[in-house]
């Protein structure tokens, strides 16, 4: 009689923050851990995440949102903490970076050009109003900030800003919660995990908990995204007649 398989895949998210602690616990020698090794382990898990956004762009946490416009507004903001309860439903939480925004009328999408803080600083009127040709992002500590240029006057009041963002990855929590991680990333958030707790615990195992890690986050990395074709042109220059 043939074996049969489970028919499920859901591992990732049934592998609760108490079991990666375990499984990171183990990978260095260690177990049947209590108390304040299980804190300091999902302390470090949550400083581990902060990491993982220098890491470059993690396509599991882009979102696409609209903004409704306001006549005579140049300045909307986004909050990078999520809601308290207490502020506008209306607001966005989360967000880390602005990664691309169009201007979208009845929708039909127009793109908008994301300029830096000196492109932004050299416009001579930034109060002339119109339809938004341009964006400047600003990321603070505690929110990011979306400038317009042209500022939208009444004809645009109504219409929307529509952009995708970068989303911060939720913060452990709970024991029992799942991790804010898709299936590829859970094989180097264990081994991460070991090697943040080998800096406390086994000094020795460092080095040997960092490779496996960086092994591991690597190959994640480089699988996450969507395949997308790609074609590289010559610039062609010719000679000056």
């Amino acid at each position: 009689m043939a074996n049969t398989t489970s028919g499920t895949t859901v591992f990732d998210k049934n592998f609760a923050i108490d079991e990666i602690i375990e499984e990171a616990y183990e990978r260095i020698g260690m177990q049947g851990v209590s108390g304040n090794q299980l804190r300091m382990a999902r302390r470090s898990l949550n400083i581990m995440f902060q990491e993982w956004g220098n890491r470059g762009l993690h396509y599991w946490e882009v979102a696409n949102n609209n903004i409704t416009l306001v006549a005579d507004q140049a300045v909307y903001t986004m909050f990078r903490s999520t809601g308290d309860g207490t502020s506008s439903t209306t607001a966005v939480y989360g967000v880390d970076d602005i990664l691309e925004a169009s201007y979208r009328n009845s929708n039909v999408d127009t793109p908008l050009t994301k300029i830096n803080r000196s492109q932004y600083q050299a416009l001579s009127n930034k109060t002339s109003t119109g339809t938004p040709s341009q964006y400047f992002v600003q990321r603070f500590i505690d929110k990011v900030t979306i400038t317009l240029y042209l500022t939208p006057g009444s004809s645009e009041a109504g219409k929307f800003l529509n952009y995708y963002y970068v989303k911060r990855i939720q913060d452990v929590g709970d024991y029992t919660n799942a991790t804010d991680v898709p299936y590829r990333f859970v094989p180097c958030m264990a081994s991460g995990l070991a090697f943040y707790l080998a800096q406390k615990f086994k000094p020795q195992m460092v080095q040997q908990m960092k490779l496996l890690y960086e092994d591991e986050l690597q190959r994640a990395l480089a699988e996450d995204g969507s395949s997308s074709s790609t074609y590289i042109s010559p610039k062609v220059y010719y000679p000056e007649s």
